[in-house]
C-alpha cells in the first residue's frame, strides 16, 4: 500500500505539473505574458506658433510625433511615402520607397495623436515570392480595399516603374491592376523617378492615380488625375516653384484632398499645402476648382519635411507623414489633423485644450 500511495502521490505530482505548464502555455498564447509593442515615437510641435489643439487656416492640428530611425533589432524606420487606415484592425499601414510594410499602432491622448507603436515589419514580394528590389520597390501611393470575405488588400502604386499592385498584409503580391494606356508609357512621364506617386478610391468612380509632376499631353501648371477605366480630371497645380502632388486622399462623396509639396534646394523654404476639390463623376475640359485647406511654409516658422503620404482615419481626420529620404538632415514625421467644414471656417485663432 505504501508503494501505491508513493506511487499516486507522484503521479499527481506529474500531473499537476503538466497542467500547470500547460497553463502557462496558454496564457504565453493569449498574449497575458507577452512584452508591450515598442514606442517608437515622440511628439513634436510642427510650428513656432502653433500648438496641438490649434486652428490654423482650414485645419485643426492634433498632435505630431518624430518616429526613431531605429525600430530594435537594427530594423530602421525611413521613407515612408504611403499610408493606409485599417479601422478593424487599429492598424495604420505605411509603405516605404524601399519596397517595405509597416504595421503601426498610432496612440492617442484626449483626441490628438501622442505615440506610435510598431507591430511587425514585411518585405513587399512579387509574383515569384521574392522581395522587390531596386526600381521595382519605389512604392509611394496605397490604400486600403476589402476582398470578398472582408479581409484587407493593400493596392499600391509605385513610381520607378509605373504600376498598381494588390498586396495582402503581410507583404504577399495578390495581383496587378490593369492601368490605362496612358499611364504605361515610361516615357511620358517628366522623370524616371516622377510615376504614380499618389493613389486614393472614390465612391462611384474606383481607383484614382496621380503623377507627381506634369506628364506629356498635360497643360501647363496642372497633372491629371486617372480613373482606371479611362476617365480623367486636370488638376491645377498652385504657383509654387517646382509644385508636385504626393499624395492624394477620399474625404467622403465626391471630396478629394490633395497634398502638395514645392522645394527647390535647401536655400529656399519648403512649402506644404493641403488642398480639397470635388470630383464630378464625368471628364471634364474644365480644370477643377482647388481650395486651400492650409499652407506650411517653412519661412513663416514651420518645421516641416518632405510629406508624401496621406490616409483618411476617421470623420474628416487624417494621418500625414513625410518621407526623410534616407538623410540624417531629415526627419519622419506623422502629424494628425483634422479637415474643418467649410461653413465652419474660423478667424485664425488659439484653441489649446480642446478636444
Amino acid at each position: 500500500m505504501a508503494v501505491v500511495s508513493l506511487f499516486l502521490e507522484s503521479a499527481g505530482r506529474r500531473l499537476a505539473g503538466e497542467l500547470l505548464l500547460e497553463a502557462l502555455l496558454l496564457l504565453a498564447c493569449v498574449g497575458v505574458s507577452a512584452a508591450p509593442l515598442p514606442s517608437i515615437a515622440e511628439s513634436v510641435e510642427l510650428s513656432s506658433e502653433y500648438r496641438s489643439g490649434d486652428r490654423f487656416m482650414g485645419i485643426r492640428l492634433l498632435g505630431s510625433v518624430q518616429l526613431a530611425r531605429d525600430a530594435g533589432d537594427g530594423d530602421r524606420v525611413g521613407g515612408l511615402s504611403g499610408l493606409a487606415w485599417d479601422d478593424d484592425a487599429g492598424l495604420l499601414y505605411a509603405v516605404t520607397d524601399l519596397g517595405r510594410l509597416y504595421h503601426l499602432e498610432p496612440v492617442f491622448g484626449g483626441g490628438r495623436l501622442v505615440d506610435v507603436r510598431l507591430r511587425s515589419v514585411f518585405p513587399l514580394r512579387g509574383a515569384s515570392g521574392r522581395p522587390l528590389r531596386g526600381s521595382w520597390a519605389d512604392a509611394e501611393g496605397m490604400v486600403l480595399e476589402r476582398a470578398q470575405d472582408g479581409s484587407p488588400r493593400l493596392l499600391i502604386s509605385f513610381e520607378r516603374r509605373p504600376r498598381i499592385v494588390r498586396y495582402r498584409p503581410d507583404g504577399r503580391f495578390d495581383g496587378v491592376e490593369v492601368l490605362p494606356s496612358a499611364l504605361e508609357d515610361v516615357s511620358a512621364y517628366e522623370g524616371p523617378n516622377q510615376g504614380l506617386e499618389a493613389l486614393a478610391s472614390l465612391p462611384g468612380i474606383g481607383l484614382l492615380t496621380v503623377s507627381e509632376r506634369p506628364m506629356a499631353g498635360d497643360p501647363d501648371g496642372a497633372v491629371t488625375i486617372h480613373a482606371l477605366d479611362g476617365r480623367r480630371w486636370k488638376l491645377p497645380l498652385s504657383d509654387e516653384p517646382a509644385a508636385s502632388v504626393t499624395a492624394v486622399e477620399a474625404v467622403g462623396g465626391d471630396e478629394l484632398l490633395i497634398l502638395e509639396r514645392s522645394f527647390v534646394s535647401l536655400m529656399v523654404p519648403l512649402v506644404i499645402r493641403l488642398r480639397t476639390t470635388r470630383l464630378p463623376p464625368q471628364t471634364g475640359s474644365e480644370s477643377l476648382a482647388v481650395t486651400e485647406a492650409a499652407v506650411f511654409d517653412n519661412g513663416d516658422g514651420w518645421f516641416m519635411d518632405n510629406f508624401e503620404g496621406l490616409a483618411h482615419h476617421r470623420g474628416r481626420r487624417f494621418f500625414m507623414v513625410s518621407d526623410d529620404n534616407a538623410s540624417w538632415l531629415q526627419r519622419t514625421l506623422l502629424t494628425y489633423f483634422e479637415l474643418i467644414e467649410p461653413d465652419r471656417h474660423e478667424p485664425l485663432q488659439n484653441t489649446i485644450g480642446e478636444d
